[in-house]
């Protein structure tokens, strides 16, 4: 009888799809004459194809709509036309292809990645403008590269300085020359000449944002109202940048990305605090940050503890990979099916729906890498790898689980427990406990989108038991609230304002 069933089931759903109304496009891809001197011959095309007119194509992504295809292409004759075709060599994340793509509105655009970065849209990258097509038939179309990304501007403001250096330290481990970039948001009585010295916060933006999140603040009258009124702490900003070759690098060393944690300690901070009128003293030095950037302001509390003064960690990534989001990489087979055999979700929201699956999140990073797998993405779980991983043989990060199937390699998995913050915590506490006391500050809603409250929840329950010191890290749940609801720039100088007075 179930046989049966299932039969009918099949057919009727082969009918239907037989049904599809569904349309062939043929793709031409040029290169204007006006970017060939910035063309690049190899790269990985991308090609944009979305219902939605709210955004350009080519920022689709597996928090929007669109659908995204790509592949590697080599030895490309920019003065030659590059005819697409369906064959096996696209990745793509959409369950069609360009033969019978279902009929409808649709807004085209290509994008080159060329660069060195696995990020389409940074800089140095070319682009096509949008194309609206109405595909109700077979229809060819040519996308048109004449748009380059240009380099992120910092604000032009009295208060903002832009800090740059090339480490040598990055420049030899990956040999060759790495420029590293952060920005100075300045006190409104800062004075230069003066002999006056500053305490200094330093904070790290979520996953990949870049030191110009500074202009958004600039930008904010509100904010600056504040800022230069006779209320506001008089605190020196440094905007870390959370742009690596392999995606956002985390501050801290990896055997993917590099000596990160070192550069900062041992060239940034030494660099902006001679450069700019900054007490340096470890007791006037903080950290900040939101969601990944609240992983890392605790994780470099936790690796250099008398570094630093305090850090004020809001929504952090998992800090216990027992809760890697909804995962235990320890114990679990599966990054993509829990022991039910749901699809777990990867995002929900404030009510508890799910809005995506750890699965589909993972298809659209295999779609961007450049070995079409997650781990060379540089999206969220491809930064992962970069930092968690060790190197495999083939140089690139060794994946924790299969990209297609889900499943989990525990060797890798016991890899990444050295950045698994609680074991580090506890496995250090007796030495760790006392150069941490009054410096830990958590806050995290727990209705966090992306089930990053579970992870803090038991790094809480540690530290609730610890002895020989007994903790005094300050952790707050929000009710009811989101991934960062509860993080402003203000509240984390009012904090640390506050700090400094009981550390005085």
């Amino acid at each position: 009888m179930k046989s049966t069933i299932l039969f009918i089931i099949l057919f009727v759903s082969i009918q239907l799809y037989a049904q599809k109304e569904v349309a062939e496009l043929n793709l031409k891809v040029t290169v204007d004459k006006s970017l060939k001197q910035h063309f690049k011959p190899n790269g990985r095309l991308f090609i944009y194809l979305s219902e939605s007119d709210e955004f350009e194509p080519r920022f689709s992504s597996i928090y929007t709509s669109g659908n995204i295809f790509a592949k590697n292409v080599q030895d490309w004759n920019s003065k030659k036309t590059l005819v697409l075709t369906s064959d096996d060599k696209w990745m793509s994340t959409a369950d069609w292809n360009f033969k019978n793509i279902p009929k409808g509105n649709y807004y085209l655009q290509a994008l080159w990645n060329q660069n060195e970065y696995p990020k389409p849209n940074t800089s140095g990258n070319l682009y096509s403008k949008t194309v609206s097509i109405n595909l109700d038939s077979k229809q060819d179309i040519t996308l048109s590269i004449s748009e380059m990304i240009s380099k992120p501007n910092l604000v032009e403001h009295e208060l903002v300085k832009l800090f740059s250096y090339e480490s040598d330290l990055l420049s030899k481990w990956w040999d060759k020359s790495m420029l590293i970039k952060a920005a100075a948001l300045l006190p409104s009585g800062y004075d230069q000449k003066s002999y006056k010295r500053y305490p200094v916060r330093y904070n790290i933006g979520g996953y990949g944002e870049r030191y110009i999140r500074v202009n958004d603040l600039v930008e904010d009258a509100e904010f600056m109202n504040w800022w230069t009124s006779d209320e506001a702490p008089q605190i020196i900003t440094i905007f870390l940048d959370g742009h690596g070759p392999l995606g956002d690098p985390y501050q801290v060393n990896s055997e993917n990305n590099g000596p990160y944690g070192d550069a900062l300690i041992q060239e940034l901070i030494p660099a902006v605090e001679n450069k700019f009128n900054i007490n340096k003293s470890s007791k006037t030095r903080f950290l900040d940050g939101c969601s990944s950037g609240g992983w890392v302001s605790l994780a470099l509390q936790l690796f250099y503890p008398e570094h630093f003064n305090g850090c004020f960690s809001y929504s952090p990534d998992p800090v216990d990979f027992r809760y890697m989001q909804l995962v235990n990489i320890y114990e679990d087979k599966n990054v993509f099916y829990n022991q039910a055999d749901y699809l777990i979700p990867s995002m929900r929201d404030i009510n508890g729906n799910p809005q995506f699956s750890i699965q589909e999140e993972i298809n659209s990073e295999n779609v961007q890498g450049i070995s079409n797998t997650y781990v060379t993405s540089g999206e969220q779980w491809g930064g992962w790898h970069a930092i968690f991983s060790p190197k495999a043989e083939n140089a690139l990060p060794q994946p924790l689980f299969d990209p297609k199937t889900g499943a989990i390699d525990h060797s890798v998995a016991n890899q990444w427990s050295k950045y698994d913050l609680l074991k580090f915590t506890q496995d250090n506490w007796t030495e760790l406990g006392p150069k941490i006391q009054g410096k830990i500050f958590i806050q995290t809603g727990d209705r966090d989108e992306f089930y990053l409250n579970n992870a803090v929840r038991s790094f809480c329950r540690f530290l609730q038991q610890t002895q020989s010191p007994k903790s005094d890290a300050k952790i707050v749940f929000s009710p009811m609230k989101g991934h960062c609801w509860e993080y402003s720039h203000k509240r984390v100088l009012e904090q640390i304002q506050k700090r400094l007075k009981e550390t005085k």
